[in-house]
């Protein structure tokens, strides 16, 4: 076995930076969440009621008083009720690609070669941005919005991996408890709402990694969370021989995790050796929002008072 192959075997095995993490893990911190804010910068009121349109049907202080002390069973990619893969009937080769840009100290970067080479091929895609991405490219997440191609999603406010308990990943400190988890969703589930026109449908945390009861939550603020069947690119760290492996060993129904973020990286390269041999086999292309997902029954959310529903 050649050492190319083995480290890819290795970062499949081990989700090698599955989510946005950089090369470099980050040092562990515990800086504390701001209290979420609306687009224009102002807090949030006391109390759990929301600044007006775009915000979730249920309030801060409800996801608290439901799972402030309900306790995880399960850590990873693969909680109860999370999106890993797609519907791919007998005889199809249906393909999810997904792409994440982090922000912040995950990366700022756009490859724009990435989705050059998506748009050639006319490829799909679901486009999972984080508010501070955003924030730095807001040119590049216009033109991305506006474009059938792609849907965008939501990738957290912070780029924080998902927990009711404080856990990490990849040295990056994760949510710390039920209303930080509501502040990592709806803060970037606001922006991308307001920028939109319409909620995100689908959410990934930073890293990839949640609970069974952050999962819970972003269910109830109106998202399906979303992890990957099939690491991609290891966070941009793959070189373009390691991608081309990945992609094209994806079995059919596979969710695909990319990145978008780092230009530097073997990603844009690796896709475009991997997409035509992908074609030519005749594989199709969706995005999330394309395919019918079970959802967990829910139950009734009232709303805060003055909250309009974002759906």
């Amino acid at each position: 076995m050649t050492p190319s192959r083995r480290a890819l075997l290795a970062a499949l095995g081990g989700g090698l930076l599955a989510g946005c993490a950089p090369p470099a893990a980050h040092p562990a911190r515990s800086t504390p969440t701001p209290a979420p804010t609306a687009a224009n910068g102002a807090p949030e009121a006391a109390g759990g009621t929301r600044p007006g349109p775009g915000a979730p049907t249920v309030s801060r202080a409800e996801i608290v008083a439901r799972y402030g002390h309900r306790r995880p069973h399960a850590w990873g990619f693969d909680a109860p009720g999370v999106v890993r893969t797609v519907p791919a009937p007998e005889g199809e080769r249906i393909l999810a690609l997904t792409f994440d840009a982090c922000g912040g100290r995950g990366g700022s970067g756009y490859d724009r070669a990435l989705i050059a080479l998506l748009r050639r091929h006319e490829v799909p895609a679901t486009l999972f941005l984080n508010s501070r991405w955003i924030d730095a490219n807001p040119a590049a997440f216009r033109a991305l919005a506006r474009e059938p191609l792609f849907e965008i999603a939501n990738h957290g406010t912070r780029h924080r991996p998902l927990s009711v308990a404080g856990r990490s990943a990849y040295g990056i400190p994760g949510t710390r408890d039920a209303g930080q988890v509501y502040d990592e969703v709806s803060g970037n589930h606001l922006k991308l709402t307001r920028l939109l026109g319409e909620p995100p449908r689908f959410f990934r945390s930073g890293t990839a990694y949640l609970d069974d009861v952050a999962a819970r939550i972003v269910t109830d603020l109106g998202e399906r969370p979303v992890t990957f069947s099939v690491n991609g690119d290891a966070g941009a760290t793959f070189t373009p021989a390691q991608v081309r492996a990945s992609v094209e060993a994806a079995p059919p129904g596979s969710v695909v995790i990319g990145h978008m973020n780092h230009p530097e990286g073997g990603t844009a390269k690796g896709f475009a050796a991997a997409l035509p041999r992908l074609l030519a086999g005749g594989h199709r292309f969706v995005r999330l929002g394309e395919i019918p997902h079970r959802a967990r029954p829910r139950r009734p959310v009232r709303a805060a008072p003055g909250s309009t529903s974002s759906r």
